[in-house]
């Protein structure tokens, strides 16, 4: 039972972190097309400033948390995902940098540069991402020890001897990438005025038409993908509630959107991208990393887990860290709602 806990509280924090990372992540995806002057470019990073390094405290206590709960996935897949998890940890890096750093000189190539680098940053953040859910999705070639190595890419085929980027999971890290856009101009929207505001809006408007047509083609490349998928679905009903949540969603993006209500606009991108998370999280369950060839070698809830009574002794320090931690989230987004005002200053 405790296994299964914390595998419900791993993949809440990482749904949590793609939530609100995932909007700052999207505000850089749009960051240039959005916003054409300095003081537009500003308002753009202003609405995320308070917020985009404690948003990815979210990432960093989802990281421990797996350490902690599922050891034996921790040794596998970062040992296995080492080349693209530096990556990832180099893009960040210079995501944080240019944030930061752009303000310093006032200079016409020194803003312009970070901006580039904000956008380039941010859009390959959300392509990486979304390859690494597709590479769970479609698993990996484990051997008995629970090891594995991919290289980048082989033949771009899902077949036996993949790489890390395929045509499957390159899908899905597009799919990640226009939903990150929709998700990052809707908070935009919701935080700017005037033309930031409606070019925002359009941006959203035409990412929700991509998203709408990846999500049903990424759909049936992952049921014909992973057999797994349908097996769990039909033989627990109940788990249709996570797609119905998804549908739900993006119906309301666009509900809202035409309602000019940006802020339920992007509660309604926030509840798609919860829904889609859960969605495969049910469908892989028990699995925490299917593995290719041989589902007997693949890393399960009960195989990748902690001992028990460590298990429960962390859940014993979990809870108040994690009420600490969304007290502190509340009062942050409370003090900051609203639009924002250029006049403060910063950024």
């Amino acid at each position: 039972m405790l296994p299964v806990i914390w595998f419900c509280i791993v993949a809440v924090m990482i749904a949590i972190y793609v939530v609100l990372d995932g909007f700052d992540l999207g505000a850089g995806i749009v960051h240039l097309g959005v916003a054409r002057t300095e003081n537009e470019r500003r308002a753009v990073l202003k609405s995320i400033g308070p917020v985009w390094d404690g948003n990815e405290v979210w990432l960093l206590a989802a990281g421990g948390t797996l350490y902690f709960a599922f050891p034996a996935l921790y040794a596998s897949s970062f040992s296995g995902f080492y080349l693209p998890l530096m990556m990832v940890l180099w893009l960040l890096i210079l995501r944080g940098a240019s944030v930061e750093f752009r303000s310093h000189f006032d200079n016409r190539v020194w803003k312009p540069l970070w901006d580039v680098v904000f956008c380039f940053a941010s859009a390959l953040l959300a392509i990486f991402f979304g390859a690494a859910l597709g590479n769970v999705v479609r698993g990996v070639p484990l051997d008995s020890s629970g090891d594995f190595f991919l290289p980048l890419w082989t033949n771009w085929q899902p077949g036996p001897n993949p790489g890390i980027l395929d045509w499957y999971t390159v899908t899905v890290g597009l799919f990640a990438f226009l939903t990150l856009a929709q998700h990052g101009a809707l908070w935009v929207a919701y935080k700017t005025k005037d033309e930031v505001r409606a070019r925002a809006r359009n941006v959203a408007r035409f990412a929700w038409f991509g998203v709408g047509l990846m999500t049903m083609l990424v759909t049936v490349l992952s049921f014909r993908i992973q057999p797994a998928l349908a097996a769990s679905f039909h033989s627990m009903p109940a788990g249709y509630v996570f797609p119905a949540l998804a549908l739900a969603g993006l119906v309301g993006v666009f509900l809202f959107w035409r309602r000019q209500h940006d802020l339920r606009a992007f509660l309604a991108s926030s509840l798609f991208i919860i829904g889609m998370l859960t969605s495969l999280v049910f469908g892989v369950f028990p699995n925490v990393l299917p593995s290719i060839g041989d589902p007997a070698l693949s890393l399960t809830v009960q195989n990748a887990a902690a001992p028990e009574y460590g298990l429960r002794v962390g859940l014993l320090w979990f809870i108040p860290g994690i009420i600490l931690a969304v007290g502190y989230n509340t009062f942050l987004y409370r003090k900051f709602a609203g639009k924002i005002n250029l006049d403060d200053g910063g950024h």
